[in-house]
């Protein structure tokens, strides 16, 4: 009986991550019958994006981060269109309306998502091309493959160059098969206690705290976030940006004095890797610059447009 006993309990132990991620909420038609934006049908499954702006404007294409989807773009996108500009956001595969494929999230992944985008969307060159966190590594190598089809690039608080995470997310990085059972149990906790609920909520997206939560408890985003981590998380970007610096591409770095999970040495090594890069360093900014200081990132994004027109 003690046997059985503790098979039983061992199986139960075994079944609990497959249980809670059956669980949780699919990313289906019913999840996207209230997306305004359009849907792509991609290599990797359906990709969510979002036009603002003239039809004719200069394009700006924006990558998001590991958790937050494309509605973290929001206040930028709009204020870019209101100027003339014509901004495209979507959803990295495993997050917001996206689907969630599984495999590896490494960079070839994000890479062959963005690029069937642009191709998709008829977007072949002129680009200025916007990455916010992860969402800045993804546009540091895509500028570096294909720097005919960019422009500019606008890095926000960009990893790639050193960042920190919580020694929970760590030990999932780092330990297979139980950081995989710990990531689809306690993950979404976790991240849902990660989030700072002080921080002032654009009117564009009044609702933005309680829409990260929710983020977490839709089927496949937690192993996506974690394949992230492994993946392209993982991966230096030294020698992208060092082919940048080769091309002599307009790049603008915006970093966060106070962020928490981008260390500030990450400015001298980008400095030390691409000399060119114009780096802006926001006085009492985390690491959500995009909907705690919209103001000030356009301020400095408007300057490096003129200048780099000019």
């Amino acid at each position: 009986m003690t046997w059985l006993a503790l098979g039983i309990a061992v199986l139960i132990v075994v079944a609990l991550p497959f249980w809670a991620e059956a669980r949780r909420r699919p990313v289906d038609a019913k999840a996207r019958r209230n997306a305004t934006g359009d849907f792509a049908d991609l290599t990797g499954g359906l990709t969510y994006h979002e036009w603002r702006g003239p039809s004719r404007g200069p394009v700006v294409v924006c990558v998001h981060g590991l958790t937050t989807p494309s509605y973290v773009w929001t206040p930028l996108a709009e204020t870019l269109a209101l100027k003339g500009f014509r901004v495209l956001t979507y959803d990295l595969f495993g997050r917001g309306l996206s689907d969630r494929p599984k495999g590896a999230q490494d960079s070839a992944f994000f890479l062959r998502q963005l690029h069937e985008l642009l191709e998709d969307q008829k977007i072949a060159s002129h680009v200025t091309l916007m990455g916010y966190s992860m969402g800045g590594a993804i546009a540091t190598a895509y500028a570096a493959r294909y720097p005919e089809a960019v422009d500019r690039l606008v890095l926000l608080a960009p990893v790639g160059m050193g960042h920190r995470l919580s020694p929970f997310l760590e030990a999932c990085q780092r330990i297979p098969v139980l950081g995989d059972w710990l990531m689809r149990v306690f993950g979404g906790i976790v991240h849902r206690r990660g989030i700072d609920t002080t921080l002032a909520a654009p009117p564009s997206v009044p609702d933005m705290a309680a829409r990260q939560r929710d983020e977490m408890s839709w089927r496949g985003t937690l192993p996506a976030v974690l394949s992230s981590q492994r993946g392209i998380l993982g991966e230096p970007r030294d020698d992208d940006h060092r082919q940048l610096f080769r091309t002599t591409l307009p790049v603008l770095a915006i970093w966060g004095e106070e962020d928490a999970l981008i260390p500030l040495a990450a400015l001298g090594r980008l400095t030390q890797l691409n000399r060119r890069t114009r780096q802006v360093t926001l006085s009492g900014a985390g690491h959500s610059l995009p909907w705690t200081h919209p103001r000030e990132v356009m301020s400095a994004l408007s300057d490096f447009l003129a200048d780099a027109e000019a």
